[in-house]
């Protein structure tokens, strides 16, 4: 009750909700493209058990703070910098990414290249594989994001709330951003490259490098707007060359 009478806690828990869902964003750029990868009858099935296990993931981590806290804390240094395990876990995925969306880009480029695919023709097995890569992702994005929530408020209801309402809002926004990946190609590659600029953001926080989230975010935006441009450009050259028809 006090917390619900505390203009404080109210603008905390906005601010909060807003900050998560930017968070997940990386996070449903690569479920999306992931899960469109598998036969149709599974891909949605996927999405909701991905981010299903990235609320799972979140919450076991807010229930052990005291040992979040704790992965902020040096355990060598090199390079001058001091290494935590936050550090390694954002390096890792970082190169995850980078790996990923490199892969992804030279199997779109040239599709005839299927010796390294990394989603089998098997539907079980790609399912399987897919829900691997998510979860490994969703452990990364996870620790970014509780980590971030505990740096803005010492209060675990707010930060409870906060992590369900955006996972909801992944859930929701989920197969409108796949399907909508799936329609448009050109789409598909600009995601890749979100990935790829995220992958690089992660590896250069772990390396002690910030780099702001408004400015990755800003290019994101920035990028995605003169590609949804672009493809007003291309439907209204097409509806010229069906009405000379």
């Amino acid at each position: 009750m006090t917390l619900i009478q505390d203009p404080a806690a109210w603008v905390a828990l906005i601010t909060l909700v807003v900050m998560e869902v930017v968070l997940g964003i990386d996070n449903l750029i690569f479920i999306s493209i992931l899960t469109n990868k598998l036969p149709p009858e599974h891909r949605e099935r996927a999405r909701k058990i991905g981010i299903g296990l990235a609320l799972v993931m979140r919450l076991a981590l807010l229930g052990t703070i005291a040992w979040i806290v704790q992965l902020t804390e040096p355990l060598f240094t090199a390079f001058g910098h001091g290494f935590s395990w936050k550090d390694l876990i954002l390096i890792a995925g970082g190169l995850f990414l980078v790996w990923k969306a490199t892969k992804e880009i030279h199997h779109t480029v040239d599709p005839l290249d299927h010796q390294e695919d990394f989603i089998a023709t098997s539907a079980t097995t790609g399912f399987a594989s897919a829900i691997g890569q998510i979860l490994l992702l969703d452990l990364v994005f996870s620790v970014d994001s509780i980590i971030t929530a505990v740096g803005m408020t010492p209060h675990l209801p707010i930060m409870v709330i906060a992590v369900i309402a955006a996972v909801t809002v992944m859930l929701v926004a989920a197969n409108p951003l796949a399907n909508f990946i799936e329609r448009n190609p050109t789409i598909v590659m600009l995601a890749l490259a979100f990935l790829l600029m995220i992958g690089t953001t992660l590896i250069a926080d772990g390396m002690g490098f910030h780099v702001p989230k408004g400015y990755v975010y800003a290019a994101m935006a920035f990028s995605a707007l003169v590609e949804v441009l672009n493809m007003f450009a291309r439907n209204a050259r097409k509806r010229k060359r069906e009405g000379t028809h």
